[in-house]
């Protein structure tokens, strides 16, 4: 019998899956449901989509269409979010995703200190899942919100695919 992983955070506790599972995610929905799962994990959603990242890279899944399908779901759920913000919908943010005021307020006090640089860390936890309803609220420029966001989700996917390969030694 194989041992549980954890997944992902459930109101701060952690959700448990056998792993005889997890093996058999990456085989049955593979690029598809690694952008279903980026795309979530953009959101304020608890997925990680790393995991499956990271098992797609290891049931050897082209690395170069794992990076580019996360990097684009990903894009695609802040932008969803940068939408919520500029739409001016903050109640449903509140009710429906979980973003509480001190999280918007955080994410507008790196938007004042950092400017639009702060959406490279779109990826980071807490902090990341406000950035972009932050800069749709303070209607950045959709095109300058696109660079910075896709530049920084696709660093990420890439470091991470990078490290993957290196300790498999594929490098």
């Amino acid at each position: 019998m194989r041992l549980a992983a954890p997944i992902a955070f459930n109101n701060h506790r952690i959700i448990y899956i056998h792993m005889d599972i997890l093996d058999s995610i990456p085989l049955t929905y593979g690029y598809p449901g690694l952008f279903l799962v980026s795309f979530l994990s953009s959101t304020v959603l608890p997925v990680f989509s790393e995991t499956f990242v990271v098992l797609l890279i290891t049931k050897n899944f082209n690395i170069y269409y794992v990076v580019l399908v996360a990097s684009v779901g990903n894009f695609l759920g802040a932008c969803t979010s940068y939408y919520i913000g500029f739409a001016g919908r903050m109640h449903n943010v509140q009710k429906y995703f979980r973003v509480s005021d001190s999280q918007l307020k955080r994410a507008e006090r790196w938007f004042k200190k950092y400017g639009s640089w702060s959406l490279l860390f779109t990826w980071l936890p807490v902090v990341g899942d406000a950035l972009p309803i932050m800069a749709g609220i303070m209607e950045l420029r959709f095109t300058i919100f696109s660079i910075l966001v896709f530049t920084g989700k696709f660093l990420r996917y890439a470091t991470l695919a990078y490290m993957i390969t290196a300790g498999k030694g594929l490098l």
